[in-house]
């Protein structure tokens, strides 16, 4: 697993895990690094098959096997505790380590993610797989950022995407990859374990994401016993990248506040 270390290395800093979505990529993060690392030792990765990250996620195990190669760098690291930032898929790996080893977490920040797959975020993963399938690796790339983000975005950053698309195709995880994290994706359902997770959660969503629809964090933030809801009208899927100084500044204020004897 290959992982990276940002931000703030003092001995007593407190860690952040961020785990991206679908891409998998730790580069993901970028629009955090320097906001989150005043404060915080971030650490991100590469996901299996992904990036910097060799091999391919395994065909059975689903999210959980996606969670123990995070834990493989949390023991690397001698991590007795620390937040998970988790995008979408990085966020089901959040609420996993949750349930399985709770003593970890100090708290969670799930970013458009869900308990349980939505209907309409199966006809999108229906979409991209038969994109990928009758079309083509270049046309797969090529429709990822309609599910990230605003049309308004899309217009002003086409050259960024541009370059992004090139990225994508040079740098594509593969066939297998792709198909197996999204079945993970479809198969994961602990809507009714959400009770069982007690660390402080900040829930953040977007009334125009196009891949998860928000009610999707609602259900997180009514069932997760130590929740805080942050929904906003725009930034889509990838709000962190859409708008990342409120972000940021909404992500640093959770997690430097004291919640039920939980401290940053």
């Amino acid at each position: 697993m290959h992982y990276d270390i940002h931000g703030n290395t003092a001995p007593d800093a407190p860690t952040i895990l961020l785990s991206s979505g679908l891409g998998g990529s730790g580069a993901y993060w970028a629009p955090q690094i320097e906001a989150l690392g005043e404060h915080f030792r971030l650490v991100t990765y590469d996901h299996r098959g992904c990036g910097r990250t060799g091999g391919e996620v395994p065909e059975e195990g689903g999210i959980s096997a996606m969670a123990d190669d995070v834990l493989k760098i949390v023991e690397a690291l001698k991590l007795q505790k620390f937040h998970v930032i988790g995008h979408a898929l990085g966020g089901l790996i959040g609420l996993d380590i949750a349930l399985r080893r709770p003593e970890l977490i100090e708290k969670l920040v799930l970013i458009n993610a869900w308990s349980k797959a939505d209907p309409h975020s199966g006809r999108c993963f229906d979409i991209r797989l038969e994109l990928l399938e009758k079309s083509g690796v270049e046309a797969f790339v090529k429709a990822q950022p309609l599910f990230l983000y605003p049309a308004w975005w899309m217009s002003a950053n086409a050259a960024r995407l541009a370059d992004d698309d090139r990225h994508g195709v040079t740098h594509f995880q593969g066939r297998t990859n792709v198909t197996r994290r999204i079945a993970a994706l479809r198969a994961f359902n602990v809507d009714a374990r959400l009770g069982e997770i007690t660390a402080p959660t900040l829930v953040m969503a977007t009334r125009d994401d196009l891949l998860v629809p928000y009610t999707r964090s609602e259900r997180l933030a009514e069932g997760l016993p130590n929740a805080t809801l942050s929904l906003s009208d725009s930034g889509a899927h990838a709000m962190n990248i859409v708008f990342p100084d409120a972000f940021n500044r909404t992500v640093v204020d959770f997690l430097k506040t004291d919640h039920a004897g939980s401290t940053a």
